[in-house]
């Protein structure tokens, strides 16, 4: 319990980061309640049994093992992802900037705090130029996560976290320089984003950020796109749902053990996003949409319903798996990909390439079902969300996962910076050897 009440004061003051606008405010106002309520937790239930741990378990990647704390976001088997208690359906029109507030506040921002924190991240907006000399110097064919993620990791030395611990800062106060690390990086992943865009799929020279405060929009202007309203909006949804997905998924859980160990956001969230791209995790939306197009050049154009449904018992037959159906959690279509899909519905008129994705949803979960070998038979998010990429011209499959990162971040630093505050220890679970296993 001492990582959580008590805390060593240091005995000279280091100058602090500017005021941080009305989200490090109302942030500034929750933590002491936040901090009262977990201790109280520990103080009464510390002891109460939260899960089992079997050997099974522990071969299976600790998987559905309860040992973690998450406060921005849940995810339940029957219904998906909740953020700060609210379904992801209810939430649809969030802007990026908004579901982070919402994220680290637990509440919605209204129009004044929005706008502060929109004017706050275009403040920070700009990346220093020696990240340009790194993404340069860089192979020509690099994998677009190698230069994004480098390109996080290189700019380690502007980190305030790290020069705040260095002069010994009280750790009752880390928070506030992850959230300010955090801000700083959030800020500039729209122009490191676009830069590589441009930079690895030959669109020219870098565009400089336009006068928009809207995090999606200086995106969309720097790529190069003469956007649609309806394209902004597919962006701002597709930077939204994929903000966060509790504390144990791949780069999560890696970016906050990192980050417990007390490395700043800047190698915590690279070290996080390296397991976004693993084509387990991050990477599968774009194996999801070469699979749409596969069918659609195997078939000449969209097949019938009949044709889909052979085509499904043929891969199942040779033992491959339908790419974006099963999930590790949930045990319902996805409510991410049920966000696509209406907004598809919706805004996406004479596409093959979501008709396939339509098509794909009314026939699998049926064929799998008869199948009998998936626990899960529903969609999961990467089933449709490279679709409406591609419909919008964004065809560089490669790209996506970077698009995912973006959106990830989001809920990476807010995690980062709850764990600061709450004064989380570091991350230290005991491995066993196979000889002690047996001997249990």
């Amino acid at each position: 319990m001492d990582y959580i009440n008590n805390y060593t004061k240091c005995n000279f003051k280091l100058k602090l980061p500017r005021a941080m606008g009305k989200l490090k405010e109302s942030l500034s106002k929750k933590i002491p309640d936040w901090r009262y309520n977990y201790r109280q937790l520990l103080d009464e239930k510390g002891d109460q049994v939260t899960s089992t741990v079997t050997i099974e378990k522990a071969y299976s990647g600790m998987k559905g093992v309860k040992g973690m704390v998450c406060d921005t976001s849940s995810v339940t088997a029957d219904a998906g992802l909740h953020v700060r208690g609210k379904h992801i359906l209810d939430l649809v029109d969030l802007k990026p900037e908004e579901i982070l507030y919402l994220l680290l506040i637990g509440e919605e921002p209204d129009a004044e705090a929005l706008l502060d924190l929109q004017k706050e991240l275009k403040g920070k907006s700009t990346v220093p130029g020696y990240v340009w000399d790194v993404l340069d110097s860089m192979p020509k064919d690099s994998h677009p996560m190698a230069m994004f993620n480098t390109a996080i990791l290189s700019m380690q030395k502007e980190s305030k976290f790290s020069e705040a611990y260095d002069l010994v800062i009280s750790k009752s106060d880390y928070w506030e320089t992850t959230l300010e690390d955090g801000l700083n990086i959030i800020a500039k992943l729209p122009a490191i984003g676009a830069a590589i865009y441009r930079m690895r799929f030959n669109k020219g020279d870098r565009i400089e950020a336009g006068d928009s405060i809207d995090w999606s929009e200086n995106f969309l202007q720097m790529m190069g796109f003469d956007y649609s309203d309806d394209m902004l909006k597919m962006m701002q949804l597709y930077l939204m749902l994929h903000c966060d997905h509790e504390g144990g998924n791949v780069s999560t859980f890696s970016a906050l053990t990192v980050n417990s160990a007390l490395s700043d956001p800047y190698y915590s969230l690279s070290a996080g996003l390296n397991g976004l791209a693993g084509p387990l995790h991050g990477l599968a939306n774009q194996n999801n949409l070469k699979f749409v197009l596969d069918i659609i050049d195997h078939y000449k154009g969209v097949p019938s319903d009949e044709q889909l449904k052979e085509f499904s018992w043929d891969r199942l037959n040779s033992g491959k798996v339908i790419p974006g159906y099963g999930h590790a959690v949930l045990r319902c279509p996805d409510p991410r990909f049920t966000a696509f899909m209406n907004f598809g519905k919706n805004h996406i008129n004479d596409s093959a390439v979501f008709d396939v994705v339509t098509k794909l949803f009314n026939i699998v979960p049926d064929v799998l079902k008869e199948h009998g070998k998936a626990r899960n038979p529903w969609p999961n998010v990467d089933a449709a969300s490279g679709s409406l990429l591609h419909h919008y011209g964004i065809k560089e499959f490669q790209f996506y996962t970077v698009l995912f990162s973006m959106s990830r971040s989001l809920g990476i630093v807010s995690q980062m910076v709850l764990a600061r505050a709450m004064g989380m220890p570091l991350t230290r679970p005991k491995s066993l050897t196979y000889e002690a296993l047996k001997q249990l």
